[in-house]
């Protein structure tokens, strides 16, 4: 399993932002793709996740409201979808996968992606 993320960049508060995560190889039935965020000096936080198959999903209470999980069989490709965003979502985000749901903590994932950064700035 393969994973790419891309689209972050810079958006002033309030603004939104789509990250996406291109996946290859096997999506089998028990795949739980899922995305973390990573702050400067702190610990990799569990943002939302979503079986691929089923599509039941599993929001962070950090940014449940704002952000919304989605994937796109045709494409291959979960999307984070995230509005209203604060200063505080200033992070790298990672996509990942996972054999086990709901799994919400970094070592449950097996395969991630490189990562893309997030800035919320005025």
């Amino acid at each position: 399993v393969q994973l790419q993320a891309s689209g972050g960049g810079l958006v002033q508060p309030g603004g939104s932002l789509r990250l996406s995560c291109i996946t290859s190889g096997r999506t089998g039935i028990s795949n739980n793709m899922g995305w973390f965020r990573q702050a400067p000096g702190k610990e990799r936080e569990f943002v939302a996740s979503i079986l691929w198959y089923g599509g039941a999903t599993y929001i962070s209470d950090s940014v449940k409201g704002r952000f919304t999980i989605s994937r796109d069989f045709a494409k291959n490709t979960v999307y984070l979808q995230m509005n209203s965003l604060k200063p505080e979502d200033t992070a790298v985000y990672y996509c990942a996968r996972s054999g086990r749901f709901p799994a919400l903590t970094a070592p449950s994932y097996d395969y991630w992606g490189q990562g893309t950064q997030v800035t919320v700035s005025s």
